[in-house]
């Protein structure tokens, strides 16, 4: 009868390998522990409550949680105003604020004021399907503002010049 053979050094080293590191329960404290406790040793890394999570998703919910949807929505119709109206009318247009639902622009001249009343509608509907959380339902235009001689060290008694500004 032969005599038995020793196995190879890289068989055993395997096996110690399976021994020490293979069995969960003998890995270390932590996870005798959690075996304990009837958890699982092993979870699954994308298990249910697990899942990950866009940065868009996340950053959507905590401006709706700190209630920042609308002031974001503003200032993104301030910012893409061009995108909105066209360059060219954006060069002599400006919106200032919103006031009770109404956008307030400035232009540079009446001419300009006039074309933007005329497209007063087209305007209202592109900004009601691009930003609709700004609270953006109607559009009040003005033109450049004039001087004033109503106060000051020169102010005369009357009406004033009756010349148009724009």
């Amino acid at each position: 009868m032969p005599a038995p053979r020793k196995p190879a050094e890289p068989s055993r080293v395997y096996q110690h390998f399976k021994a020490v590191f293979g069995d969960p329960s003998k890995r270390g404290l932590d996870a005798r522990r959690r075996r304990a406790a009837g958890q699982d040793p092993d979870s699954v890394p994308y298990g249910k409550g697990r899942e990950p999570t866009g940065l868009g998703d996340v950053m959507g919910a905590l401006t709706a949680e700190l209630g920042w949807t609308e002031p974001l929505a503003r200032s993104e119709l301030f910012v893409d105003w061009p995108s909105v109206v066209g360059d060219e009318l954006a060069k002599h247009s400006t919106p200032v604020t919103i006031e009770d639902g109404a956008l307030v622009i400035r232009c540079g001249s009446t001419a300009w004021a006039t074309q933007l009343r005329l497209m007063r509608g087209t305007v209202t509907t592109t900004i009601a399907q691009r930003y609709p959380a700004a609270g953006v339902e109607s559009i009040r235009v003005s033109g450049p503002d004039a001087p004033t001689w109503k106060r000051g060290l020169r102010s005369v008694q009357g009406r004033g010049p009756r010349d148009t500004y724009g």
